[in-house]
């Protein structure tokens, strides 16, 4: 005789519950364990085709080991950085990369790459072994690990490209491109989307050309004949990237964006900002008056000097002031905007400084 469903979800839950007080009773997330187990089961009542359980497992295996070997730079800002794998050791562009990856080593960032030749190898030979990442794809021809990062711990190999694209964006605070490819098109293209829907957190993105370089200046020209006289995006969304040949501007571009500002998350139906710092009364009513239309009717932007209620006990960073906001989610161009001015307010030489 079957099971009810409902007597066959309370015996999974219980087995669930068992396994887990025996093999991960340390783990203080086992909620969420829990439901990736009752994924399972339910894949399994599903009859889901053997294809479609080996790619779920292969992704998982994938993401689950690529967690654990960024898990240990957690509190390390990192840059992701794309560019054609075919650029010569000799071009400008190669050298440009070199230069800006050094740069950002220098100010204690790391370096993430496909870990190909080209200005992949270019960044990691500028930011060395032990600031590099490689996140790098098995492909049937053309991609090989560069020597910088080959037998890395660091190193990642992926089989999916959708495995592989997570862990560009979800480890970084900042994403630079050089010329390049589809490949670089892609990525650069992918992330703006997460950036513009706010698929992602916040945060800069910086196209960067050789010295008197027309790559990415080109492709600005397209992004506006096409894209914003067509009215398929918005010409304030040319605010949430950077062109520049000038890795001055460039390494400025990334590192003046973490000024102030800290990180990004959800507390309920409110918009937290974490900050180095906090605001002075008057910065913070300067914002209000700025930024209203950015805001739900009625919502003002607010400054906590100890974490929300809604962060629960284990609030990431409880020592840095929160600013709260009611965003509307209409224009994360704005939200770049806000942002831009809570790092050069108050600040000697900022476009607002008190």
């Amino acid at each position: 005789m079957r099971r009810a469903p409902s007597d066959w979800a309370a015996a999974r839950d219980a087995a669930i519950d068992d396994f887990l007080s025996r093999f991960a009773s340390d783990c203080a997330d086992r909620d969420v364990l829990a439901d990736l187990m009752v994924a399972i089961t339910r894949l399994a009542r599903d009859g889901a085709h053997r294809g479609d359980l080996k790619l779920l497992t292969n992704a998982f295996k994938e993401l689950r080991y690529a967690f654990k070997v960024f898990a240990p730079y957690h509190g390390v800002r990192k840059v992701s950085v794309f560019g054609s794998a075919r650029t010569p050791a000799d071009h400008p562009e190669f050298l440009q990369a070199v230069d800006f990856a050094r740069r950002m080593r220098e100010r204690r960032w790391m370096i993430i790459t496909g870990a190909g030749d080209g200005i992949m190898g270019a960044a990691q030979r500028g930011a060395g072994r032990s600031g590099s990442f490689g996140v790098a794809i098995r492909l049937p021809h053309e991609q090989r690990t560069n020597p910088v990062i080959a037998d890395d711990p660091k190193l990642v190999n992926f089989k999916y490209f959708f495995t592989r694209k997570i862990l560009f964006l979800k480890e970084a605070s900042a994403v630079a491109l050089f010329p390049g490819g589809f490949g670089t098109q892609d990525e650069g293209f992918e992330a703006l989307t997460m950036i513009q829907t706010g698929k992602t957190n916040l945060m800069p993105l910086v196209m960067i050309d050789a010295p008197g370089g027309t790559y990415w200046q080109h492709w600005r020209t397209y992004i506006k004949a096409e894209l914003v006289l067509n009215g398929m995006i918005d010409d304030d969304d040319l605010g949430l990237f950077k062109l520049t040949d000038d890795l001055d501007e460039a390494v400025e571009e990334i590192t003046g964006f973490y000024r102030r500002y800290h990180s990004m998350r959800y507390v309920g139906p409110l918009l937290m900002l974490r900050l180095n710092s906090p605001l002075s009364p008057e910065a913070l009513e300067r914002l209000n008056d700025t930024y209203a239309s950015a805001l739900l009717s009625g919502g003002r932007i607010e400054q906590h000097l100890t974490p929300l209620e809604g962060e629960g006990e284990e609030a990431e960073r409880p020592e840095l002031p929160r600013l709260t906001l009611a965003f509307n989610h209409r224009s994360i161009a704005t939200l770049r905007r806000l942002v831009d001015d809570v790092n050069n307010w108050a600040f000697p030489g900022g476009i607002h400084n008190q």
